[in-house]
């Protein structure tokens, strides 16, 4: 089975990329026979640049 999870929502500011990232994490942890593919979109793309500065009071999506 293949999950396809969309993130077009910034890195910090909000949680709902993290959350995302939280859950395709879970997924490829219970269901390892599942393909996990995460697609990035719009400020979503600023979630895979690396070394990133967390600000205070966000999680590390890192």
């Amino acid at each position: 089975m293949k999950t396809l999870i969309i993130i077009n929502d910034a890195p910090y500011g909000t949680e709902k990329a993290y959350n995302a990232l939280r859950i395709a994490n879970q997924l490829n942890k219970d269901f390892h026979e599942t393909e996990v593919v995460i697609f990035l979109l719009a400020d979503g793309v600023n979630c895979a640049i690396p070394n990133q500065n967390t600000l205070n009071g966000y999680y590390n999506i890192e």
